[in-house]
């Protein structure tokens, strides 16, 4: 039994040394907080499966209350190229001015079409993400604004031609 207690110490005691040496790593800057290096693997292999944890375990299991039409896809098309392109990418710039600006980099809906549910896409929407350059946007649009950018993102890689046709002219206006 005593061999017990000796071994569970021990693995105490390093695991808080192993924390302790973690803790002096980050709060004394040794790691590099720069936005313009680039994601080291492991971070990505950590930050990426922990956000989608986290909005999975919070994000309220709710449905979509938007139908998806042409008029509500051109009006979520209209939020999102207002709020969003900048950072998201648009159909006239795929990979958007900002994106390798951000650390970490923000993902280019164009390039990779959103594949979340739409309950967590609100959720991210709303909320924002820590340490991201993603802001919380329940401060400056509706719940309804929110849900209409969140249905067009669902749909942005399968838009009608017509919604498709109205966002060239829109994107191509702004650039």
């Amino acid at each position: 039994m005593r061999r017990f207690y000796l071994g569970f110490g021990t693995a105490v005691i390093v695991g808080v040394l192993i924390l302790l040496a973690v803790f002096i790593y980050v709060r004394f800057g040794f790691l590099d907080m720069r936005a313009d290096i680039p994601v080291n693997p492991v971070e990505k292999a950590i930050a990426a499966p922990s956000l989608d944890a986290s909005v999975d375990r919070r994000a309220p299991k709710v449905q979509d209350p938007i139908s998806p039409t042409d008029a509500t896809l051109i009006t979520g098309m209209n939020i999102y190229q207002t709020h969003c392109s900048m950072c998201h990418g648009d159909i006239d710039r795929p990979h958007a001015m900002l994106a390798d600006s951000l650390y970490p980099r923000a993902p280019q809906f164009l390039e990779d079409a959103p594949d979340m549910p739409a309950n967590q896409n609100f959720f991210i929407i709303q909320h924002g993400v820590r340490w991201t350059g993603m802001p919380s946007w329940k401060q400056s649009l509706s719940d309804r604004q929110m849900w209409q950018a969140t249905t067009f993102l669902s749909h942005m890689d399968k838009l009608p031609p017509q919604v498709s046709a109205q966002w060239k002219t829109i994107a191509g206006e702004q650039h």
